[in-house]
């Protein structure tokens, strides 16, 4: 165990939040979201909903300041009448951690998934919540 490390961030996620450098991306995904099947490198952190785990990753994460949208979420399928329920947790979120932090690119279903074929990673979580997926690019840290 090491201090002031959320307990949701397992070794193996640390490894490659660690080995993950400017401008890839990694992907967190809801319980309904077929991570093994695009998934490099996948990450199973069952029993978690996407905002807890976004919460305990963007503590470390610095996102692309290079970018116009360094995080995308899955749009709405055309005349799905679903609200998603999590965006506005996602970007309060990313507010929290990134406080110039914009708008998210909306990216249709299946470009989200052909992105995800390409994530450095992607995380499983078992969350219910529909188009509770999120991918985040990431960026540089300065010497300051």
């Amino acid at each position: 165990m090491l201090k002031g490390i959320p307990n949701i961030l397992s070794p193996d996620l640390l490894k490659i939040l660690m080995e993950m450098g400017h401008g890839n991306e990694l992907v967190i995904g809801d319980g309904n979201f077929p991570a093994a099947s695009y998934a490099q490198r996948l990450i199973r952190l069952d029993g978690h909903n996407v905002p807890e785990v976004l919460d305990a990753v963007l503590k470390f994460f610095p996102l692309d300041t290079f970018v116009k949208t360094p995080v995308a979420v899955m749009s709405v399928v055309p005349g799905d009448s679903t609200k998603p329920e999590r965006y506005d947790d996602f970007k309060n979120l990313v507010k929290k951690y990134n406080p110039d932090f914009k708008d998210f690119e909306y990216v249709e279903r299946f470009d989200f998934y052909e992105r995800t074929k390409k994530a450095y990673a992607v995380i499983a979580t078992s969350d219910l919540a529909l188009y509770a997926c999120i991918i985040l690019k990431k960026g540089v840290l300065t010497s300051q």
